[in-house]
């Protein structure tokens, strides 16, 4: 139900030509063949290939709530969206 409401992927980035700084920053919420549910993080410098990280929730909304945590704290270090 709240996969309706709030996006579930994200696509990040933080330029800062200054500071020679190209990073991006995805997320994606994914259901798991059991049942579960995954936040997948990627991250790294825009051109190269990124680390990912993948995150188990019992359920979906808490797969949903630790999405918008890990977005709310890009965006307090300063990544925007990148659409």
């Amino acid at each position: 139900m709240q996969a309706e409401i709030f996006p579930s992927s994200m696509r990040l980035h933080r330029v800062e030509p200054a500071q020679n700084m190209r990073r991006f920053y995805r997320l994606s919420l994914q259901g798991e063949l059991f049942g579960g549910w995954a936040v997948m993080r990627e991250w790294g410098r825009i051109g190269s290939p990124g680390t990912v990280r993948i995150e188990q929730h019992a359920d979906e909304g808490s797969a949903l709530d630790a999405l918008r945590t890990h977005a709310a704290r890009k965006a307090r270090r300063g990544y925007v969206a990148a659409d």
